[in-house]
């Protein structure tokens, strides 16, 4: 796993057991996989001049804890003990603020395509790593925590897939 610092962090609120993991899906530009700009969003170097839809995102100070690419491989943005800034507006199972108790995975994607197996195979052993270590009770989509707001990771993330590997 590679690691790459995000300044788009801070602490999470004193006392808090981190439950939850929210799964996103990103590609950027939309629909264009490989390269470095969802690092680069993550680190707030995304140039706004490389693609017209940057100029739309670049100021946004975005994070996640963990991205899963098309290949499998993983980044590390944030640090599991501090809040990344993944599902911004959130509720689950009644608790506001989901940055607050969760962990972020990103799997680089887009809601209309399928995920790749490297990436569920990833995507996987990371969430059994992640659960050995912490009070991990639910994985929930973006789509489950910000209903309405958002719709990632899509219906094309095979649900019965991860639990039956998790199982």
């Amino acid at each position: 796993m590679r690691i790459v610092d995000s300044p788009n962090h801070d602490e999470r609120p004193p006392g808090t057991e981190i439950s939850l993991i929210v799964l996103h899906s990103i590609s950027l530009p939309p629909g264009q996989y490989g390269g470095d700009s969802i690092e680069r969003l993550f680190t707030n170097c995304l140039d706004p001049e490389a693609d017209p839809y940057f100029r739309e995102i670049c100021d946004l100070k975005v994070s996640a804890h963990f991205l899963v690419q098309r290949d499998g491989s993983l980044i590390q943005f944030v640090p599991v003990e501090r809040r990344a800034w993944h599902a911004g507006v959130s509720s689950w199972r009644g608790r506001e603020r989901c940055n607050d108790f969760s962990i972020g995975i990103e799997l680089e994607g887009a809601e209309h395509e399928v995920f790749t197996d490297p990436q569920y195979q990833a995507l996987t052993g990371l969430v059994r790593r992640l659960q050995s270590q912490w009070p991990i009770r639910d994985v929930a989509a973006h789509s489950d925590v910000a209903p309405g707001r958002k719709s990632d990771p899509g219906a094309h993330f095979d649900w019965a897939r991860l639990l039956a590997a998790l199982a």
